[in-house]
């Protein structure tokens, strides 16, 4: 069995690219190689600054001998259609085997030597790869990353000839720029591979990388009694950026940690790739920071460390400008005022114009929250105010942050700092979700506005595209609701909001809605599809609500999402979606209800009964329409029926009383009361009776079952 190792070195490829190529060269390889017959016992792909590496073991020498089956056409074909299928199959009229009137070719196919598919698919991969940025330089017609310095491809220790584009493979290659000798290698092996570049300075594994930056990082803070502020983002960052990373611990001005940490860290990291440092002893950070170089220093790093002190401090000087300048007096307002001269996009008006429709959601939103609806509506007025700020020109990861600092030094009170600077949570899966009313109410009226918005206007997330982070604006709404335990229906804030947003949109369709009273909205329970039939706008409805119903079935599809992610069945999610309910906290707490009534035995029986009865009612309904009506007792009629026709109307009573109160276990409870006579009705008796009347008061039975029982959820949606 044969090793290949595959070196791509190149001019420095950007870190963030590293990790997508490594598994992007994974992939194509194994497909190329797949495809051709070839098998392997383990395959690694390693990335790094300068090369892309490619290690698989246990290759066999060649790829098996194949014999294929081709389907001709049949012995009664045209002769044009059998002359097509020998010129395609290269064989004779002798050669086809029939097979039930059907004429086939048998291919078979000599294996290849490894070596021959091992240098095909080099040059499909390389000229394929899918950079997300790439290059040509020189006369050649290649597109790489970075310049294509050198291809090593050595198969069991011999070079496998090819050229692209001027760049012939080989079976040397080099170490680290700076450190390393100077002088190729040749390569044999990949333990040998692998030692040498570690011997010129060279870690081809980021994972090693990363924890040798770790933990010496750490090691130099402890030295000093000081810890290091993780930072994974950075960590990756930084060890795609060094062949041979030497962390170094060095020392900023003092002076420079009264500005806010988040400003400080931010600076260092994002101009830097430094690591900010904490001192335990004390709140907040130290006047340190960890430098990751590239090389060895004679002096221990000295003269590195003080050098990137200097161009810390210039950094935090212009940060200490913008901190200053964005304090002085009558600052947020002049924000405010420049927000009006700032577009947020084409069809939804400025951002002045977005923070008054904030401001207006938040104050209806505030009362379901439990939120004070004076102070929501202030701190949504203040809540986009920092993007006009200098600091967020700068360093535009901190909107929201810097205008809870900004508020502060101004004397504003501590809940409308505190909803300023936590409206933009939850960001992400890893991001927690505010808890404070005021916060919850601002920070779900920035995401509807955006998502209310982006949808009236048609601009809705497509397959893979979501350049507005819709999705995320969405999870972000649940994640709020439901973690927050909070009843409120997004179905009637999208159409309350709906009505503030097509106040800003001067096109159709949504001008539609232009001139209807938002008193009637308020009249019609924040329903504005309501209010649109009261007011006689019968004829526009289905244009104004079509982009608030796409949004509503947005939402239900992002809570499927999350809810089967959290372990939920994705049926049951269906079952209960079914009903046409919009308030999530209820709907989980159906689902969880569903979920462990299903896991009883008299949950899986009644299932299995109303699967036969919806079945049965399915197969009349083709023969024409079931009768309707409840059943009703007929003389004589068998005591299984009697006695699921009351059970019926029992359970029909007790589950709309549970349901009123939301006592979804006590609702699954009558459920599973009406087990035992459904089993006993279908063992006793015949649905399709020979007596019509019979017939047809079983079928209103049956109706009738199904219909209590989808009350609860839609159990033809279960597929347990």
């Amino acid at each position: 069995m044969s090793e290949l190792i595959l070196e791509l070195f190149s001019e420095e490829i950007p870190a963030r690219m590293q990790v997508g190529a490594a598994r992007d060269l994974e992939r194509m390889a194994s497909d190329r190689l797949k495809d051709a017959g070839l098998e392997w016992r383990a395959l690694r792909t390693f990335a790094g600054p300068r090369r892309l590496t490619l290690w698989i073991d246990g290759l066999p020498a060649a790829t098996p001998d194949r014999s294929e089956e081709v389907k001709g056409p049949k012995t009664s074909a045209p002769e044009q259609a059998l002359d097509g299928f020998l010129r395609k199959t290269g064989l004779r009229r002798e050669q086809l085997v029939e097979r039930d009137g059907v004429l086939f070719a048998v291919i078979d196919q000599k294996g290849r030597p490894t070596s021959d598919v091992v240098a095909e698919m080099v040059e499909q991969v390389v000229r394929s790869f899918p950079w997300p940025k790439s290059m040509r330089w020189g006369d050649g017609t290649l597109r790489w990353v970075r310049p294509l310095k050198r291809i090593l491809c050595v198969l069991d220790g011999e070079i496998v000839p090819f050229e692209i584009d001027g760049v012939a493979s080989g079976n040397v290659t080099e170490g680290h720029r700076f450190m390393g000798s100077g002088e190729p290698f040749e390569v044999v092996d990949f333990d040998g591979y692998r030692g040498q570049l570690a011997d010129e300075f060279v870690r081809i594994d980021s994972g090693e990388r990363a924890y040798v930056i770790e933990e010496a990082a750490h090691a130099a803070c402890r030295n000093v009694g000081l810890e290091l502020v993780p930072d994974q983002g950075l960590l990756d960052e930084v060890a795609g950026l060094a062949e041979w990373p030497t962390p170094i611990l060095g020392e900023m001005d003092p002076q420079f940690l009264d500005l806010p940490p988040e400003v400080v860290r931010l600076s260092m990291k994002v101009h830097q790739k430094y690591f900010a440092v904490r001192d335990p002893a004390r709140d907040g950070l130290a006047p340190n920071f960890v430098v990751v170089a590239n090389v060895e220093a004679s002096d221990g790093g000295k003269a590195l460390a003080a050098g990137n002190s200097r161009v810390l401090s210039a950094r935090l000087n212009d940060a200490r400008f913008f901190w200053d300048e964005d304090r002085k007096p009558g600052a947020i307002d002049g924000w405010l005022e420049k927000l009006k001269g700032v577009t947020f996009h084409a069809k939804l008006g400025t951002l002045a114009e977005r923070g008054e429709r904030i401001e207006a959601l938040a104050r209806e939103i505030a009362p379901m929250v439990g939120a004070d609806p004076d102070a929501a509506a202030l701190a949504a007025r203040y809540a986009k105010a920092d993007l006009a700020s200098g600091m967020v020109g700068e360093f535009p990861e901190l909107q929201g942050i810097m205008g809870g600092y900004y508020l502060r030094e101004a004397g504003e009170d501590a809940v409308i700092v505190d909803a300023v600077r936590d409206h933009y949570k939850p960001q992400g899966p890893n991001d927690t979700a505010p808890t404070a009313p005021e916060t919850v109410a601002v920070a779900l009226a920035d995401k509807l506005d955006t998502l209310v918005g982006f949808f009236a206007i048609d601009e809705k997330p497509t397959g893979s595209k979501d350049p507005y982070a819709l999705r995320r604006a969405a999870l972000g709404v649940i994640r709020l609701i439901l973690e927050n335990d909070l009843r409120v229906p997004i179905r009637r804030l999208a159409f309350m909001h709906l009505w503030l947003v097509t106040e800003r949109i001067a096109e159709e369709p949504m001008k539609a809605l232009e001139g209807l009273p938002y008193a009637l909205v308020r009249e019609a329970g924040g329903d504005v599809e309501a209010a649109a039939r009261e007011a006689g706008w019968e004829a526009k409805i289905d244009t104004m609500f079509h982009g608030t119903r796409d949004l509503v079935a947005f939402f239900v599809e992002r809570l499927k999402v999350l809810l089967r992610d959290g372990g939920r069945r994705h049926d049951l999610v269906d079952a209960i979606f079914a009903l046409g309910d919009d308030d999530m906290t209820r709907v989980l707490s159906r689902i969880d209800a569903l979920s462990a009534f299903l896991a009883t035995e008299d949950g899986t029986n009644l299932l299995a009964g109303y699967k036969r009865a919806s079945n049965i009612l399915k197969a009349e309904e083709k023969k024409g329409p079931l009768p309707t009506g409840l059943p009703v007792d007929l003389a004589g009629a068998p005591a299984a029926e009697t006695d699921l026709i009351a059970a019926a109307s029992h359970a029909a009573a007790e589950v709309e009383a549970a349901l009123s109160v939301e006592d979804f276990d006590v609702a699954m409870e009558a459920l599973a009361r009406l087990r035992a006579p459904v089993d006993a009705f279908f063992e006793a008796v015949l649905v399709n009776s020979d007596v019509a009347e019979e017939r047809e008061n079983r079928l209103r039975l049956l109706g009738r079952v199904r219909e209590v029982m989808g009350q609860v959820a839609d159990f033809g949606q279960v597929t347990g």
